[in-house]
């Protein structure tokens, strides 16, 4: 994955501040450390987290921001100060130039001009690295209806995308009632997602991997809450926070949604760059995808991040034709894994995934097809799909009447 930037903020104006943590938090290569509304307490944040960069507004107090860089550039060399400024006096940035301050950015700002002088900065503390700057690839996995496969495509996706030595993928359990994500991995796990939620804004980038389960197949695993009276604290808004962390700890998360496509599934799609529909060639699974694909048409570009995945393909019995199924769909598959029943009951009841327990079997083999595929394309449309992961919450609203009155 690309470096990520750890950052800590401080701007004693709430407009200004509020303003860049939106900026910063959109940026994938960028996790949020801290941010603060006092130039006095700045010290002390920067010695708890040891921040990658530190980004110090000036316009309340000029002198004071420029003494509080100037004191910083010596104690915290490691810290990379970034100063924003409303201000375009030459003496002014000479100032803080010579106090120790590597950039220095004039408000108000762009998203494109924010990230590209902190790219500058990564380049300057890790290198250039040969494939350039990655960001995350969040890859939500839905379902048609229940039982066709959405969860066992999700796990042994992520299982094939983390044995590739230049990968870190992780794979979130939003079935918040009934996800069995750690059933198909054997895992036992000592945190789940209720755990993370309570705490994320407290946690960084290496406690997080530590409330994970690592599988040994390479995978992280964060899973479904435990108690149902856990999932009471789990909301949309603490899902996009969640996600947030781990996109600025991975190259790849796989998100295995529920089936009902509550509001915390819908902030997880609307924050993917990829979401793959997993649907069997009969008439109740193809009528549900024109159903949400009609829906998806109401939300700011989810219906072109969609891709149809066909599983179970060639049952024997009860199958519509896939040219009659793409007629219906208006539109192409994106992936057919075949169906290997046997196989795919092993998997499950023993806990071990495709690769390790069929890998020469043609659904195995499916599945590296399909990694390979989203691969492909996510290379070669990165740029778009980064702008992509905007959020468009009023559009939300459309699909969700409620949502407008719980946050009031």
């Amino acid at each position: 994955m690309s470096n990520v930037l750890r950052i800590a903020l401080v701007d004693p104006n709430d407009a200004t501040r509020e303003s860049l943590k939106g900026m910063l938090v959109g940026l994938d290569t960028v996790w949020l450390e801290a941010d603060c509304s006092r130039y006095e307490f700045y010290p002390d944040i920067i010695e708890q987290t040891s921040p990658d960069v530190g980004v110090v507004a000036l316009d309340t107090n000029p002198d004071k921001a420029i003494e509080l860089i100037q004191r910083l550039s010596g104690a915290s060399p490691d810290t990379s100060l970034l100063a924003v400024s409303e201000s375009t006096d030459g003496h002014q940035i000479l100032r803080t130039i010579r106090a120790g301050a590597k950039e220095f950015l004039t408000l108000p700002l762009t998203r494109e001009e924010l990230a590209s002088t902190l790219d500058r900065i990564s380049q300057q503390k890790y290198g250039t690295s040969e494939g350039g700057s990655r960001p995350c690839e969040v890859i939500a996995v839905a379902g048609a209806t229940g039982g066709v496969g959405t969860t066992s495509t999700a796990v042994n996706l992520g299982c094939v995308l983390a044995a590739e030595s230049q990968n870190s993928v992780a794979l979130l359990d939003l079935d918040l009632a009934l996800g069995d994500a750690d059933v198909f991995l054997d895992s036992i796990p000592d945190y789940t997602l209720a755990d993370v939620v309570q705490n994320v804004a407290r946690l960084d980038i290496q406690l997080l991997k530590r409330s994970l389960t690592k599988h040994n197949s390479g995978l992280y695993l964060l899973p479904r809450p435990v108690e149902l009276h856990d999932t009471e604290s789990i909301n949309a808004e603490s899902i996009r926070k969640v996600i947030g962390l781990m996109k600025a700890s991975f190259t790849h998360l796989i998100i295995d949604l529920s089936k009902t496509y509550s509001q915390v599934d819908l902030a997880a799609m609307d924050n993917a760059t990829r979401i793959l529909l997993v649907t069997q060639l009969d008439l109740p699974c193809l009528r549900n995808v024109v159903r949400l694909m009609m829906s998806f048409e109401e939300l700011d570009n989810l219906h072109e991040r969609v891709e149809i995945v066909v599983n179970r393909a060639g049952l024997d019995s009860g199958q519509i034709s896939l040219k009659k199924a793409k007629e219906t769909l208006g539109r192409d598959v994106f992936a057919l894994l075949p169906n290997d029943y046997r196989t795919m009951v092993e998997v499950r009841n023993n806990g071990v995934p495709l690769i390790t327990q069929a890998p020469k079997a043609a659904i195995t083999h499916a599945i590296h097809d399909l990694a390979n595929k989203l691969e492909d394309r996510h290379e070669a449309h990165s740029d778009h799909e980064q702008a992509e992961t905007n959020t468009a919450t009023s559009k939300w609203k459309k699909f969700w009447p409620g949502m407008a009155k719980a946050k009031q």
